[in-house]
């Protein structure tokens, strides 16, 4: 209804989305500094692994193993946003990550 005071939202218009990712070093892995940080929700797995090998350092070629809450290693493109609707945990996605395989 004009001027009830509400806007019909527009498709692909929703604001950029961010979500809270908590890394957690396992294992002999280094630990960050800083270890939470907000990624937007529309970026696919493999943009977390890559955000995570630039924190650390890391050579593409450094092994580097990343689980969801400590129990699976997600697809490439897997989208964040559906990982942390299906996966999160206090309002935030945990992201476990290692140099070594750890979990399955």
């Amino acid at each position: 209804m004009p001027g009830s005071g509400t806007q019909t939202p527009i498709a692909g218009a929703e604001p950029a989305q961010k979500v809270v990712v908590r890394f957690i070093a396992t294992g002999s892995a280094p630990i960050l500094k800083q270890t939470y940080f907000k990624i937007s929700a529309s970026n696919r797995f493999d943009r977390v692994v890559k955000f995570l090998r630039d924190q650390l350092k890391c050579r593409p070629t450094d092994p580097l193993f990343l689980y969801v809450n400590s129990a699976f290693s997600p697809s490439a493109d897997e989208l964040v946003s559906n990982l942390f609707k299906c996966f999160g945990t206090n309002g935030q996605l945990i992201i476990n990550y290692a140099t070594t395989a750890v979990w399955g």
